[in-house]
């Protein structure tokens, strides 16, 4: 099983390509509201920049959250999302130890799936899909 990893976030720059990436790619929106991934200041310029993104629980706390059962566990760790039985409650969002759920205006959730499909976008090779034993 392959899981979303921000390996190097001191090459980090804070261009949020890999969060247009994800939102563009993966959820067909762009905003960096739409994102599984989410970059931060960790206090100002000077200090650099954190990821946002999902530590791949197991079990997730987010999923226990989760009232409809829309997001499941993943096996491995982290969720899978079946937007079709969210109800946009929102419980999932505080479940989340690390603030890697996301939820916009409009209600919908957007957590990382672990798919990679913003690693090739990030222009300082801050982010990789790593290999990890289930």
């Amino acid at each position: 099983m392959k899981r979303l990893v921000a390996a190097r976030m001191d090459r980090c720059i804070g261009c949020h390509s890999c969060s247009l990436a994800c939102a563009r790619l993966v959820h067909k929106l762009l905003s960096w509201e739409h994102a599984g991934i989410r970059i931060s200041s960790s206090g100002g310029l000077t200090t650099g920049f954190q990821a946002e993104v999902c530590l791949a629980c197991d079990p997730p706390p987010c999923a226990a959250a989760c009232p409809t059962g829309s997001l499941k566990a993943r096996p491995g760790g982290g969720v899978v999302r079946n937007k079709n039985l969210c109800i946009q409650c929102g419980q999932c969002v505080p479940a989340c130890p690390v603030g890697a759920i996301a939820q916009d205006r409009a209600g919908d959730i957007y957590v990382c799936i672990h798919c990679g499909q913003c690693v090739p976008f990030c222009p300082h090779d801050c982010l990789e899909l790593a290999e990890v034993e289930s």
